[in-house]
C-alpha cells in the first residue's frame, strides 16, 4: 500500500509596507512618517480651525474681538493710569504689535500641553504619529495669527498715514523667520509640559499662571529701553523678548534689535526642540498606560 502524501503550500515571504517599532531611532524618523500621514494632519488642522467657534454666536469674529479688546484694557490700565512709556509709539500700537505675536505663542504652547490628555481616547483606539496633532495646532493657529496681523496692518496704515512718525524697515523680511522661530517654540515647551503632565498631572494648573507671568516678563506692555539694568538680564532671558523686540524695530524702527538677542531665541528653540521631541518620543509609548 502507497503510503499517504501530505502536499504543504509554501507561502512566499510576506513584505509588510510599515512596520511599527519601538526603536529610540524613530524620534529622528517622526519627521519623515508625519509626512506620509500629511493627508492625516491637514484633516486635523481643518478641525482645529473649523470646530474652535462652532455653535458662537460671533464665530471667527473673536479672532479680532479678543485683541482688540485686551490691547484697549493695557492702553488704558498701563498706558493711562500707570503712564508706562511706549518709546513715542501709539499705544494702540505699540500694545497691539506685541498682542498679536504673543497670543500665537501663548496659544500654541497652551493647547500643545494638553495634547495627551485632550487626545488620550484617540490615541488608544488607532496608530498614526503622536507629533501630527502637536504640529496640526502649530499651523492651525498660523490661521489665527494671519487674520490678527491684518487687522494690526490696517490700524498700522491709519496712524502711518495721520502721522508718519515711525516706518517699516528692511527687517521686515525677518518677519518669516521670526514666525517659525515662535512656532517651534512654543511647539516644543507644549511638547515638554504635554510629556510630563501624563505622569504629574498638577502640573497643568501652573500652566496658565506660568504664561501670565512670562508674559509680564516680555517686553508687551513696555519696551525693553526702558527697563533697568538691575532686570533687564532677566527680561533677555526670556527667549520671546528677542522676538517681540525684532517684530516691534521691523514694523516702526524703533526698539532695541539686537542680533545676539536674536540669536539667543533662535539657540534656546533648537536646543528646546530637541529637548522636547525627544521627551515626546519617549512619553508617547507608555502615555496611555500612566495617563
Amino acid at each position: 500500500m502507497k503510503p499517504a502524501t501530505h502536499t504543504v503550500d509554501v507561502q512566499p515571504e510576506e513584505h509588510w509596507e510599515h512596520t511599527i517599532d519601538d526603536s529610540s531611532t524613530r524620534a529622528y524618523k517622526g519627521w519623515g512618517e508625519a509626512f506620509r500621514y500629511r493627508d492625516l494632519l491637514i484633516l486635523f488642522v481643518r478641525r482645529d480651525f473649523v470646530t474652535l467657534y462652532k455653535q458662537t454666536v460671533l464665530g471667527p469674529l473673536w479672532y479680532i474681538i479678543q485683541p482688540l479688546l485686551t490691547t484697549l484694557t493695557f492702553a488704558v490700565i498701563f498706558g493711562g493710569i500707570a503712564g508706562i512709556s511706549t518709546d513715542g509709539l501709539p499705544k494702540i500700537l505699540f500694545y497691539l504689535s506685541g498682542i498679536t505675536f504673543w497670543t500665537y505663542f501663548s496659544e500654541t504652547l497652551l493647547k500643545i500641553s494638553d495634547t495627551f490628555y485632550a487626545n488620550q481616547k484617540l490615541f488608544g483606539k488607532v496608530y498614526f504619529p503622536r507629533i501630527i496633532l502637536p504640529v496640526s495646532i502649530s499651523i492651525s493657529n498660523l490661521f489665527k495669527l494671519g487674520i490678527q496681523l491684518v487687522i494690526f496692518l490696517i490700524i498700522y496704515v491709519i496712524y502711518y498715514v495721520q502721522s508718519p512718525s515711525f516706518g517699516p524697515t528692511w527687517h521686515l523680511a525677518l518677519l518669516p523667520l521670526l514666525v517659525l522661530v515662535e512656532a517651534v517654540l512654543g511647539l516644543s515647551i507644549g511638547m515638554i509640559i504635554s510629556s510630563l503632565t501624563t505622569k504629574y498631572r498638577d502640573l497643568k494648573f501652573l500652566i496658565q499662571f506660568g504664561i501670565q507671568l512670562l508674559m509680564y516678563a516680555s517686553p508687551i506692555v513696555y519696551p525693553l529701553s526702558t527697563v533697568s539694568d538691575r532686570f533687564k538680564l532677566i527680561i533677555l532671558a526670556n527667549p520671546m523678548t528677542g522676538i517681540l523686540e525684532a517684530v516691534k524695530y521691523a514694523f516702526f524702527g524703533i526698539g532695541v534689535f539686537e542680533w545676539s538677542y536674536l540669536l539667543y531665541s533662535v539657540c534656546f528653540t533648537l536646543v528646546t526642540f530637541l529637548l522636547g521631541m525627544w521627551i515626546f518620543k519617549r512619553v508617547e509609548k507608555t502615555f496611555v498606560d500612566t495617563i
